[in-house]
């Protein structure tokens, strides 16, 4: 039996950088993936809240009905993230201290993986106070 010196106990480690490469590799993009859905669902929560708010805006006008304020809400998502999004839109008037207020409520679905998710796993509320007429002489 021979052995060779310096040889004795090591382990042999050739060809095993591809497959620590495959493991790394394969880590680093469900890491990249994971950043990016939590990207979007974000970016879906502010889209859906600033329409939300510009909603409650429009229907808080003095000359205006609420309904025009549930369609301004479901013009500005369908035209950002789609029309699949700007179903479940509310509005209602409501008193935050004290004051006349119009609250638009979105649900709408949380995505998780790309634009699919939980269907009504996301709500959202914008509110403005209520403009009105003042009788000035």
């Amino acid at each position: 039996m021979r052995h060779v010196a310096g040889r004795i106990g090591r382990i042999d480690d050739r060809g095993s950088s591809p497959v620590e490469f495959v493991l790394i590799g394969a880590l680093l993009t469900a890491l990249t993936l994971g950043v990016l859905q939590f990207a979007l669902a974000v970016y879906v929560r502010n889209v859906v809240h600033d329409a939300a708010v510009e909603g409650a805006h429009v229907a808080a006008l003095a000359d205006t009905e609420p309904g025009e304020g549930v369609q301004r809400t479901r013009t500005v998502i369908g035209r950002a993230i789609g029309a699949d999004y700007a179903q479940g839109v509310t509005v209602r008037e409501t008193t935050v201290l004290g004051m006349p207020t119009m609250e638009v409520t979105v649900r709408t679905t949380l995505p998780l993986i790309g634009l699919l998710g939980v269907p009504s796993g996301l709500e959202v509320v914008g509110r403005a106070p209520v403009e009105s007429f003042t009788d000035e002489g």
